[in-house]
């Protein structure tokens, strides 16, 4: 296998794939000029799942790409595989690389009885043998916090920001956050672009109804202005979609809905496609087929960052300094 990338102790590089999202894996691999490992991969008759890796890993730092999209259950459980895989077979180094990563909405328990998933899906990774792992976007970032090892927090904001600062009048933009916890985030994208004012969708959330939540009013100068909606996922598209009525109904000249997780569950294409949103980018962190795909949606590559992020770490560089010391 080809790898021009090889770490100060001279380890080499090896990224592999799962059949989550193998689209981006080539594309990670084209932007480090690496071939992807051979991989095995199938279902048996009842289900069980069988990984094999073609060539020896033997001594390699190993990078194992798997989107947790749906169903989120098969494709972690392959992801495991393969880490337990790539421990017995000697790797240096395992990282796993999940640009989405499941379960990361329920980070702590909101009533008695309930389980902290997240925190059980770095458990079994830990259990699997990963040394690494490597998001984009993490809905909380606590969640590092929950793996007993490094954990690189990738931003998708420089990527987002460069295009949406081409689409807005920068002079007249306000930035949106679509409820008051992600203020901090709308602060950040504020002053990547130009400082403008800040305001935030309230809104009200029932925790016994999934994907559940209503929007009231927007909190904030808006009227006549071009606003970004920043949020980390879109999953069925319905606080999204009415945030966007209630900014465009306060007078707002135009929205433009930005977000990292492209999930668009069920009804979500149409909701966003009706929603008066004149642009919805997202990232390519999850697959999105011609079937979720709609005449506002612009979907941006996330293979470069990812790529720079796997270099930094194999040449024993700095993932944090690409984001101005805030990963």
């Amino acid at each position: 296998m080809s790898s021009t990338i090889v770490g100060p102790a001279g380890h080499p590089l090896v990224l592999a794939s799962g059949r989550a999202h193998p689209e981006l894996a080539k594309d990670v691999a084209k932007e480090l000029g690496i071939d992807l490992l051979p991989v095995t991969a199938y279902d048996f008759a009842n289900s069980e799942t069988y990984v094999r890796f073609g060539e020896s890993v033997r001594g390699a730092d190993i990078f194992l790409l798997q989107s947790h999209t749906q169903p989120i259950n098969q494709w972690i459980f392959e992801q495991l595989l393969m880490v337990d895989a790539a421990k017995r077979a000697s790797a240096h180094t395992i990282t796993a690389v999940a640009p989405f990563y499941g379960y990361a909405r329920q980070d702590k328990k909101s009533r008695g009885r309930e389980p902290i998933s997240a925190r059980l899906v770095t458990d079994l990774l830990t259990a699997a043998g990963a040394d690494r792992i490597m998001s984009v976007d993490l809905h909380t970032p606590q969640i590092q916090g929950f793996f007993d090892g490094p954990v690189d927090h990738l931003w998708a904001m420089p990527i987002l920001v460069d295009y949406v600062r081409t689409r807005v009048d920068l002079e007249n933009v306000t930035v949106v956050s679509p409820d008051a916890g992600r203020i901090r985030v709308a602060e950040i994208w504020a002053s990547k672009l130009g400082g403008g004012p800040l305001a935030f969708v309230h809104k009200t959330r029932d925790v016994t109804r999934p994907n559940s939540a209503v929007a009231n009013r927007v909190v904030g100068d808006v009227e006549g202005r071009d606003c970004v909606l920043v949020d980390d996922l879109i999953d069925t598209g319905g606080t999204i979609a009415e945030a966007v009525k209630v900014i465009m109904g306060a007078g707002a000249r135009s929205v433009i809905v930005a977000a990292t997780h492209g999930v668009l569950s069920g009804p979500a294409p149409q909701r966003l496609a009706e929603c008066g949103a004149s642009e919805v980018v997202v990232t390519d962190t999850l697959p999105i087929e011609e079937s979720k795909r709609f005449p506002s949606l612009k979907v941006l590559s996330i293979a470069p960052l990812i790529a720079t992020a796997i270099n930094e770490v194999v040449t024993d560089g700095s993932v944090t300094s690409l984001f101005d010391g805030n990963s």
